[in-house]
């Protein structure tokens, strides 16, 4: 599953709520669409988590950094309540197309990363989106993990067919 966004709180008392998105498509947000909701793992105590639902977006418009949701089923402002908290996500095969030089995390995991001379640096674990850019986190050889700015020209190269991540880390970044 691909975390779309996070949803935050109710806006006002028809049943909307504030959702920061958390994916690079924001246009994925329109009535019709599909997503899962989960409890959010981050803000929920263990007892208040529960089952995932599939939910239908009713309506949709952007405020500001935020995208405003409602969902069938969910009127008013009570009704809302209940999913802020939450995380929304879609199934990787509803994944928008990438943009050329973009990569989802579950694309590279796995993949080998390796220096300039091909030497072994880790194995991708995730890519993860950050304030300051994107970071890949690999497990080196000795097993602890390593952020990585997803950036040139620290990333050199890319290879798809290989599931090949070539880098050109600052000295001492592994060793972070």
């Amino acid at each position: 599953m691909l975390l779309v966004g996070y949803v935050r709180r109710p806006h006002g008392l028809g049943g909307e709520l504030s959702v920061e998105p958390m994916t690079d498509f924001p246009e994925r947000f329109v009535p019709g669409g599909k997503v899962e909701w989960r409890a959010g793992s981050r803000l929920a105590k263990p007892s208040e988590t529960s089952e995932p639902r599939r939910l239908t977006i009713r309506t949709a418009r952007r405020h500001g950094e935020r995208v405003l949701l409602s969902f069938e089923g969910f009127a008013g402002v009570d009704a809302a309540r209940a999913l802020a908290g939450g995380e929304l996500s879609v199934p990787d095969s509803e994944a928008a197309p990438p943009r050329p030089d973009f990569y989802y995390s579950h694309q590279v995991e796995g993949w080998r990363c390796e220096d300039r001379e091909g030497r072994l640096a880790g194995v991708v674990r995730s890519l993860e989106q950050t304030v300051a850019g994107p970071l890949l986190a690999i497990e080196t050889p000795s097993g602890r993990e390593a952020l990585i700015p997803f950036v040139e020209p620290i990333v050199v190269s890319v290879d798809e067919s290989e599931k090949r991540i070539v880098i050109d880390p600052p000295e001492g970044l592994l060793e972070v």
